[in-house]
């Protein structure tokens, strides 16, 4: 049964993480119960926007009152037609350089990682940590991107050398392919034969399994990190002085689709703010008004916020000239929208009656759940993900348009669905 995805959050100490991922999960847009029936002690609940299928024009509305309006989520929450969707996430235990020999927390950081899907590797943009978390200045941050991602291959490159002999005499012995091979020795990681055979496509190998170097061992290793565990960089730390002249140096060396600019404390204390009334702010928004703004906008008790002392005055004006007003947003939300791109993730909209959208003829509320299932998924896998074993007998998209179990799903298309459980 397809399982939900899984984000895992890496980085030294001192980097950011546990505040990156508070900014991740402490969302003032919880609702309801988490479709997750249990969540580990390392595992937390992140929310990740979407376009709600609930703004698209041209839906069928039997209702005179918008179907934007009427979008009640199970859990998370609709803004507007933004979708905030509850996502796993695995917070990776802190490591430091040598951690694929069991330095620091290395042997924990490692097993963890195998259960991931993809990665958000927090840095340290500033600067004024070094490779082990402890306070420094001057220190160069995209030596974090690098030593990480050796961490990695050394541990799995590691791990597969010390039976190298043995593999290829069973790989000779059977007349297995090399993906075969390869997915026998990969399975630990979370692999599967289709990410092996991509791996093997993208190197183009000509030689033999049995006949390859320790170079082209460490080749195929290599394009197996990138296609299992693809990677966002996420440079926090981006309103200190020194953040610039290392998010320049970054951004030479590395895919600009893989980065994002964050500041997970401005967002966290932001959130905190709204949360004690003191200001109006829209998660992941450019904008954050105080009493003041609201009286000067129009409304006369300011929205019912509280007044702010002056230095609480001072730190949101920083904040917005710093962060804001300078990159559009904390970025905090973008981290896991960069993350759900790269693993190609596609938002699905389950509902019984595919003529109102509802849960049931009684239902006044629209697109009550949406799941998240990955690229190249089918409608059949969909149906797996949410009813398990149960009977399909048809399954219906918008106008009550019959599909296949094995039509894809892609965003707009086949994403609405109704499943009609029984003996077709």
């Amino acid at each position: 049964m397809p399982r939900d995805p899984l984000i895992g959050l890496v980085g030294k100490p001192s980097s950011g993480k546990s505040t990156t991922q508070n900014s991740l999960t402490d969302a003032t847009s919880k609702v309801g119960n988490f479709p997750f029936t249990t969540i580990d002690p390392n595992r937390a609940v992140g929310y990740l926007q979407v376009p709600c299928a609930c703004s698209r024009p041209n839906l069928p509305n039997p209702s005179s009152e918008p179907l934007v309006k009427r979008c009640k989520p199970n859990y998370g929450s609709c803004h507007e037609g933004t979708r905030s969707v509850p996502i796993e996430l695995l917070d990776v235990a802190g490591l430091v350089p040598g951690a694929h020999m069991g330095k620091g927390l290395g042997n924990r950081f490692l097993d963890d990682l195998r259960h991931a899907d993809a990665l958000v590797h927090v840095v340290d943009v500033s600067g004024t940590t070094d490779a082990e978390g402890k306070a420094t200045r001057g220190y160069d941050p995209s030596q974090d991107i690098v030593w990480l991602r050796s961490e990695i291959v050394r541990w799995i490159q590691g791990n597969l050398m010390q039976r190298w002999g043995n593999i290829k005499r069973r790989h000779t012995a059977t007349k297995s392919t090399s993906v075969e091979t390869l997915q026998i020795n990969f399975s630990g990681y979370g692999s599967t034969a289709v990410v092996v055979a991509r791996c093997l496509d993208r190197l183009q190998l000509k030689e033999p399994l049995q006949d390859w170097s320790d170079e082209t061992v460490e080749q195929v290793v290599n394009a197996f990190v990138d296609e299992k565990f693809p990677t966002v960089i996420a440079l926090n730390k981006i309103d200190h002085p020194d953040a610039d002249k290392n998010i320049a140096k970054i951004a030479k060396m590395n895919d600009p689709k893989t980065l994002v600019l964050c500041s997970a404390i401005s967002e966290v204390f932001l959130r905190r703010l709204a949360k004690q009334g003191f200001v109006r702010y829209v998660e992941g928004s450019e904008f954050v008004d105080t009493r003041e703004d609201l009286i000067e906008a129009g409304e006369a008790d300011g929205g019912g916020l509280k007044e702010l002392d002056e230095k609480l005055k001072t730190r949101i004006d920083n904040l917005r000239d710093l962060v804001l007003y300078r990159f559009g947003s904390t970025g905090v939300h973008q981290v896991l929208s960069r993350a759900a791109e790269l693993l190609g993730l596609v938002p699905v909209f389950p509902v019984r009656n595919i003529g109102t959208f509802a849960s049931g003829d009684r239902d006044s509320g629209v697109f009550r759940d949406c799941v998240l299932v990955k690229k190249g998924s089918t409608v059949g896998d969909v149906y797996r993900k949410i009813m398990g074993d149960a009977p399909l007998a048809y399954v219906e998209t918008v106008g009550a348009v019959r599909v296949s179990e094995d039509d894809l799903v892609s965003v707009g298309k086949n994403d609405i669905l109704s499943f009609k459980v029984g003996r077709g």
